[in-house]
């Protein structure tokens, strides 16, 4: 996996990245997209991958959550619906600078955005059926699950951090990683 480069160039390409004012847009329902966002992040149209990922990082800023939690794609003139799995984004690597509460941690998702976990982007864990099943708010609603490798970055920090409950403070935030979650 590609690691990210350095929190300082990540930190001026989030505040650099611009995305559509989806939640302003509030056009006619338009029927079904006949997208569907796989649980490990693959997005599929008509049962095909979608191999190009200029086209899933652009259909992922115009994706939205509604108030009833569906998923949709929408711009200024149509709203189509698509299909998620679990979660629409991947939290893919994740790297840290600084510890305890000064700490700051990075994450990449699988369609090349970044974010910093903190204030905008909490991290949560939930316990599933087959173990814990960490996320990050991605933005709106809009959440990525942490894929496994990144997530035992995180838990192995926060059991480096010693805390009780075991966590980890980003961005001037405290995030459980254990049932306190």
């Amino acid at each position: 996996m590609e690691k990210l480069q350095g929190i300082e160039a990540l930190a001026a390409a989030v505040s650099d990245r611009r995305l559509p004012p989806v939640d302003e847009w509030n056009p006619p329902y338009c029927g079904d997209s006949e997208i569907r966002i796989a649980a490990d992040g693959s997005w599929f149209h008509q049962g095909s991958p979608i191999h190009r990922p200029a086209l899933v990082r652009l259909f992922s800023s115009i994706l939205r959550r509604e108030a009833d939690g569906s998923h949709v794609l929408v711009t200024p003139a149509e709203k189509l619906s698509v299909e998620v799995d679990d979660a629409p984004f991947v939290a893919t690597t994740a790297e840290t600078s600084g510890t305890g509460r000064a700490r700051r941690i990075a994450l990449r998702l699988n369609t090349g955005d970044a974010l910093f976990a903190g204030p905008e982007h909490r991290l949560r864990v939930e316990q599933g059926a087959d173990g814990p099943r960490p996320y990050v708010e991605v933005r709106r609603g809009l959440d990525a699950l942490i894929a496994r490798p990144a997530y035992y970055d995180l838990a192995q920090w926060a059991l480096e951090e010693g805390g009780n409950p075991p966590g980890l403070w980003s961005d001037g935030c405290f995030f459980a990683m254990g049932d306190e979650a």
